[in-house]
């Protein structure tokens, strides 16, 4: 049995799950939150549904643990706990490995990699570039090599994908001595969404992925959209961070960045405080006090100005992404909605490719208001571009590319 515990650390918090990678059935999966409060927390899911019957026992689908959590090498300690306790048993599925998310990789990985100490001194330099997530990402694998010393661990990279940038989309027109001195480029983020999307389309409308031009368009509450070209992406719109790009829940996505320099100068405001300011004030928090598009949409309904503005900007900004990427790829045979928003948010979908059918992109409307959780088309039967929702499934592509290498 191949088994695989895929981890996504956070700075004080991870989530896992536990994958048969014979089936790619999930086994179980949990959060652990809270680490380094009086109080930490632990939830333990086990989807009985879909693990072997040998397994299922009469313990509750999820349990939940209110207890003292110092760091991550106990959450981890807790995180064993539950699977001894509650199951499925770590004997009985034996590991093959960890595959771990870590969100930057630079230039230097493009592709999932055995973690040895090289590479963990090169994620902790690649921190100056994703001071939020790389440290974090270190964390949890410092503190799951602790847990299981014994078996493999590999690093995912959320930038792998988009290695494969040409330099006419990956350069910022800058002095090339400053950006090269300091590795200041696209690297754009999302990529194990991005893959699993687009493979998943290709598969739904039963053709060759080599054969396809797509734009997949991860809307949670983080955005991205990417062109993908033959199964390689082309294009993306975050950039030397997660900020760039699609208006998101709490950041603004592209800017002027002469609004900086001139709120520093008119203000004094730091340079801390405008990092704050763009990555946790900002897009539709900023502009109209609340961060998920379901309450975003539910003022904008009950008359609310401020909302309803900020929907038409975020819905401007996607769509013009959307006619950039049609325009770089040259055509387009499908498009891609995905994540907590693209999936659910049939209003959002609409919008966003409403009045592109000289462009050969119809909806149904029918299709579109349809609630599932299974991919789905959403295009009409005369529509030249196919839209689909896809649900990403992170974890399960983290699991292949970590099996991959090991």
């Amino acid at each position: 049995m191949s088994t695989i515990l895929v981890v996504n650390s956070g700075s004080s918090s991870f989530k896992y799950q536990l994958i048969d990678m014979d089936t790619e059935q999930m086994l179980a999966t949990g959060l652990v939150e809270r680490i380094g409060e009086s109080t930490g927390r632990s939830v333990h899911t086990i989807p009985w549904d879909a693990v072997p019957s040998v397994d299922r026992t009469d313990a509750p689908q999820t349990t939940e643990r209110d207890l003292p959590i110092p760091d991550h090498t106990a959450g981890f300690r807790v995180m064993l706990d539950a699977f001894e306790a509650h199951g499925p048993s770590l004997k009985r599925h034996p590991l093959r490995a960890v595959g771990h998310r870590v969100v930057h990789g630079g230039k230097r990985f493009f592709e999932p990699t055995l973690i040895t100490d090289l590479v963990k001194i090169n994620i902790e330099e690649l921190s100056e570039l994703a001071p939020l997530h790389n440290p974090a990402n270190l964390q949890g694998i410092e503190a799951a090599q602790k847990a299981f010393p014994d078996i493999p661990h590999v690093a995912v990279f959320d930038t792998a994908f988009h290695q494969t940038l040409s330099p006419a989309a990956y350069s910022y027109a800058i002095d090339t001595t400053l950006a090269d001195k300091h590795r200041l480029r696209k690297y754009g983020f999302h990529g194990t969404s991005h893959k699993f999307v687009s493979e998943q389309a290709a598969a739904f409308v039963g053709r060759p992925l080599g054969e396809l031009n797509q734009i997949v368009l991860h809307l949670g509450n983080g955005a991205s959209a990417t062109a993908v070209a033959g199964g390689r992406s082309v294009e993306t719109s975050m950039g030397l961070t997660p900020l760039e790009g699609l208006v998101m829940g709490t950041r603004s996505g592209d800017i002027d960045p002469a609004v900086l320099i001139h709120l520093h100068r008119r203000t004094g405001i730091s340079f801390d405080e405008l990092d704050t300011l763009l990555n946790r004030k900002s897009g539709l928090l900023g502009m109209s006090g609340a961060g998920d598009m379901r309450d975003v949409l539910e003022r904008s309904a009950g008359g609310d100005e401020k909302a309803s503005i900020a929907f038409d900007v975020y819905i401007h900004r996607l769509k013009g992404y959307i006619g950039n990427y049609l325009a770089q790829l040259g055509h387009v045979d499908v498009i891609s909605f995905t994540a907590g928003v693209g999936e659910n948010a049939a209003a959002v979908r609409k919008a966003a490719l409403s009045g592109l059918t000289r462009l050969g992109i119809r909806l149904s409307d029918e299709r579109n208001e349809e609630r599932s959780r299974d991919a789905r088309r959403i295009s009409a039967d005369d529509s030249d571009v196919t839209v689909l929702v896809i649900p990403t499934n992170e974890e399960l592509e983290i699991a292949r590319q970590t099996l991959s290498v090991v």
